[in-house]
């Protein structure tokens, strides 16, 4: 299994990356929490990793820190849900977030997750409530998304036309669950000039909560 990253960044497409490895290029799918973090391209980084085989892929998903991975791994294990779901309700709330979400039985909120419905939501507390004790006394504050760098800050390095920004926007929202109207909406309703596509996806999934 391969369970840890280390390499230059050489490509961010939300939810996805390419990482360089010894010459080696490496898809990594990442919850946005995770994705946020990362350095600018060129630079090196390292991702806690897990790794799924089915019979029309294999596929690498990337973490931040181990803390994430670990949620993650419980989140797949949880009746009708696999690593795709995972990923976007990773995305939408933050590790402490989703943990707190879960002890206080807060289905309302679950249920502004894509592909999450009430029956859903109430199952998840149901199996997770007791599996997630686990993560209480080492995971930050629910409001906190314990950021590396300010993900709302304008990227000055390079300049990127607006509709590509919200086309990038949208596209990663869609590949994370919502539908494309759903997904557009999202992105004008908190659209501001200077906003990064980062941003833009972080502000719209906090809007959406």
């Amino acid at each position: 299994m391969i369970g840890r990253i280390h390499g230059v960044l050489l490509e961010k497409t939300p939810p996805e990356v390419l990482i360089d490895v010894a010459g080696v290029g490496y898809e990594l799918h990442l919850p946005m929490t995770s994705f946020y973090k990362l350095p600018k391209v060129g630079e090196s980084c390292t991702l806690f990793t897990h790794f799924v085989v089915r019979e029309d892929a294999q596929l690498l998903f990337g973490f931040a820190d181990k803390l994430e991975r670990g949620l993650f791994r419980e989140l797949i294990k949880a009746n009708g849900v696999g690593p795709k779901l995972g990923l976007a309700i990773l995305s939408g709330m933050s590790a402490p977030q989703f943990l707190s979400a879960v002890q206080k039985e807060d289905v309302s909120s679950l249920t502004s997750l894509p592909g999450i419905g009430k029956k859903t939501a109430e199952r998840l507390v149901v199996e997770l409530r007791d599996r997630l004790a686990k993560f209480s006394q080492t995971l930050p504050s629910p409001d906190s998304f314990t950021l590396g760098q300010d993900p709302d800050a304008v990227d000055t390095d390079t300049f990127v036309p607006v509709n590509d920004v919200k086309e990038e926007a949208v596209s990663a929202l869609v590949a994370l669950g919502y539908k494309p109207p759903q997904a557009s909406k999202m992105v004008n309703s908190v659209f501001a000039d200077g906003m990064s596509s980062e941003s833009l996806i972080r502000q719209a999934l906090k809007a959406s909560l």
